[in-house]
């Protein structure tokens, strides 16, 4: 066969294997990047032996390098790292010369390399993590802008950057000891001279250039040029005694800062992603299938080894930057992988004789795997939250780090928690109407600016009690939700509610599936950003094909009263009962089986109040018959034999399991034998307000009337049930009261009143 020929072929079948493998991975929910692996081992000369001249289609590949560092290098962004530039800068070199040195001792402990050059080579592979995986997996979970997202972020751009240094260096480490200080030094000095001679031509001749090429309209000339810029770049370097990676990266750099940038890498990624493909099916045509079969526990151990190797130095970096132990721990965990540069270094060190075959097969399979247990790593983090042992790490998360210089609000105002694009709109909003707010944030980025605008802010996690008792939840008219992280937003709504029961709060649903979890957990109102957007567009065009606003608006509301549902669109149950109970697993939750003698029994959740009177949620009921009712209504009723999916904190778990289980005083309204309204026996919950005279007194001498008992009190978010009648109230004290509907409003003005009415009558003994 013709040799050109045989090169289509070779080409088609890659691309071919790759997609296929791709599809598999994606399907899989798994980074396409393994896939091409995958394929490329498949028809490589280890596998079915397909191709087997792999050097023809390696040197394709070596494109798809140059433009994988050329769209780098265009991308890259100093804003990025100016937003957490600290740990960026000082934590992300740090952690890479830690990895280079932890590693290189025990790689010549351990006997893996035979010289300290090829130590240090195998710390520099390691100490890389990818920026594809974590990427994706963060903005699957929306977590991009939460402070473990800006972190690894910042820290992957630096390793990122540093890609760069280790290709110009890498051919320095294959000179003698004696030779390898001057092979260094000099190597840093090309690198200056050029990084010189590529800040006078990215102002100088870069720009117009590119003017040039944009003014002819012509999308492909633009790209040609750009194309023939960067590769002619990639071979001067090459030239120079440099690589050509490094060449493609100067020429990315290069271009970054021009207003031409974005248009650049809209050009160049479809090219960009066609060649890194291949370049990524070679290194799977690199790799023997049979050799990682028997070398299998090796490479395991290996794994283990790398994961918890970067999790134990890249975590303490985290927290010795200031941060949280919880932004600490996520961060560490989501970088504990091996990146997709670090096969770009493994070749180029394999071709320079750097490590034997032997070691470069071990890198790629141990990077292999690293990369596939990396999202579920990051699935586990919410789970090992709930671990009681890792609750006392994160007591640092509850603190308020500022607050900002303006007095803050403690009654009647209003919470915003988020300052994003949609914080920032509701706070102008409530402004402009002259409404007293209060924004948390724990974005450094969010409090600059409040700062600079001189708004009332806390410094802190919004989700934490001690934060939200600051900021005067219990006295506030109402509080807004716009957190970027959905497990954030759930425990905000969760534990505001928990100082405050009855307390207005409207909620940004960050994915469809969490709008039915945010309303059973007790918010207001949950808006959905691209819904909204989709009711808008559809109500200005009817409105302009002559529909009146009226009925518009009403088909508008009807669709939000029923939770978006109309445009939702037909879920499985089985999906949704999937989606449910991966929540719970996120909110610490327990099944509760309802006992025959159970209280509760015909009663509905509406009755009950299970979320004022314990702080729990009931997420679920499975009847005795198999029939599951995921996110019920207020008019379900309880049943015998039914399971309860309880979710909330450990105690109040348990006092929803109390409730249910113990005969309690805790009954629905019924008449009493009488036709009037006093006769009927109802239930009161009431706040003791912060001027009450009943305030410091025992409970059992407030002077409730003869037919009032206080069935519960909850304080600082604990119930109890039953509250003893020496007891101490306390401002802000929350009662449920049962009688009947006269006493009970007589209760409340003594309870409520700023002077004692009543001291005399003893409550009722309970």
């Amino acid at each position: 066969m013709q040799e050109d020929f045989r090169l289509i072929i070779d080409l088609v079948t890659v691309l071919g294997i790759a997609a296929i493998g791709g599809l598999l991975a994606a399907l899989l929910k798994q980074p396409t990047l393994l896939g091409y692996l995958i394929g490329g081992m498949i028809v490589g000369p280890a596998g079915l032996g397909w191709i087997k001249e792999v050097v023809q289609v390696e040197t394709l590949a070596q494109f798809g390098v140059a433009f994988l560092l050329f769209t780098l290098g265009v991308s890259f962004s100093l804003s990025e790292i100016k937003k957490v530039q600290g740990i960026s800068l000082g934590g992300g070199i740090l952690q890479i010369l830690l990895t280079i040195l932890v590693t290189t001792g025990i790689s010549l402990w351990v006997g893996w390399v035979n010289s300290p050059q090829e130590g240090v080579f195998l710390g520099a592979i390691l100490s890389l993590s990818s920026t594809a995986v974590v990427l994706r997996s963060l903005m699957d979970s929306n977590s991009t802008n939460t402070p473990p997202g800006q972190v690894m972020l910042g820290i992957l751009v630096v390793q990122d950057l540093a890609v760069g240094l280790m290709l110009a260096v890498l051919p320095a480490l294959d000179k003698p000891p004696e030779e390898l200080g001057i092979a260094l030094a000099w190597a840093l000095v090309q690198i200056a001279l050029i990084a010189g001679g590529a800040v006078i031509a990215g102002i100088w001749l870069i720009p117009p250039l590119l003017r040039l090429l944009a003014r002819t309209e012509s999308r492909e000339l633009f790209l040609l040029g750009v194309v023939a810029l960067c590769l002619g770049i990639a071979l001067l370097t090459d030239r120079l005694g440099l690589s050509i990676e490094i060449g493609a990266f100067i020429a990315g750099l290069m271009i970054s800062e021009v207003e031409y940038a974005d248009q650049t890498l809209s050009y160049v990624e479809p090219l960009r992603d066609i060649f890194a493909t291949l370049f990524f099916a070679a290194i799977g045509m690199l790799i023997d299938p049979v050799f990682l079969w028997n070398h299998w526990e090796l490479i395991l151990g290996l794994v283990a080894l790398v994961i918890i190797g970067k999790f134990c130095i890249i975590t303490p970096i985290v927290k010795l930057f200031g941060y949280s132990w919880k932004t600490a721990l996520i961060t560490g965990i989501g970088l504990t992988q091996i990146g997709e540069f670090s096969f770009v270094l493994a070749s180029e060190g394999q071709s320079l004789g750097l490590v034997s075959r032997q070691v470069y097969l071990l890198i790629l399979g141990t990077t292999a795997v690293t990369l596939i247990v990396t999202p579920f790593l990051l699935k586990a983090v919410p789970l090992l939250m709930g671990l009681p042992w890792f609750q006392a790490w994160f007591q640092n998360d509850d603190r308020v780090i500022e607050m900002g210089e303006t007095e803050l609000p403690q009654q009647n105002h209003l919470i915003v928690c988020g300052y994003g694009r949609v914080g920032q709109s509701i706070v102008q909003l409530l402004r402009e109407q002259n409404y007293p707010v209060l924004v948390i944030d724990q974005s450094e980025e969010a409090i600059q600016k409040l700062r600079q605008t001189d708004i009332p802010y806390l410094y802190g996690n919004a989700s934490s009690p001690t934060v939200l008792e600051k900021a005067g939840v219990s006295q506030a008219l109402g509080m807004a939700i716009a957190l970027s992280d959905s497990m954030s937003t759930r425990l905000c709504l969760k534990r505001g509610l928990e100082f405050a029961p009855e307390l207005d709060v409207i909620v940004r649903a960050n994915q469809d599936k969490d709008i039915e979890l945010l309303y059973q957990l007790g918010a207001r109102e949950v808006v959905q950003p691209e819904f909204e957007a989709s009711l808008e567009l559809a109500a200005h065009l009817l409105f302009s094909l002559g529909l009146s606003e009226p009925k518009i608006q009403r088909q508008v509301q009807n669709i939000r009263n029923r939770h978006y549902q109309d445009l939702r669109g037909e879920r499985s149950a089985m999906l949704v009962s999937r989606e449910l109970r991966q929540a719970a697993r996120d909110l610490n939750s327990q099944w509760q089986t309802l006992a025959d003698n159970s209280p509760v029994l015909g009663m509905s959740l509406k009755d009950i109040e299970l979320r004022q009177l314990t702080g729990a949620t009931l997420l679920a009921v499975m009847r005795a018959d198999g029939t599951e009712i995921d996110y019920p209504g207020g008019e379900t009723e309880l049943q015998a034999g039914d399971r309860l999916l309880i979710t909330g904190q450990p105690t109040e778990i348990k006092a929803a399991q109390a409730l249910f289980s113990e005969p309690t005083p805790f009954v629905t309204p019924i008449l009493n034998g009488g036709h009037g309204n006093g006769d009927v026996i109802a239930n009161l919950w009431l706040m003791l307000p912060p001027d009450s005279a009943g305030i410091n007194c025992p409970l059992g001498e407030v002077g409730l009337p003869q037919g009032v008992i206080v069935q519960a009190l909850r304080r600082d978010g604990i119930f109890s049930m039953l509250p003893n009648a020496d007891i101490i109230l306390e401002g802000g004290d929350r009662l449920l009261l049962r009688g009947p509907v006269n006493d009970l409003t007589l209760a409340g003005d003594i309870l409520t009143a700023r002077s004692v009415l009543l001291a005399s009558p003893q409550l009722e003994a309970v």
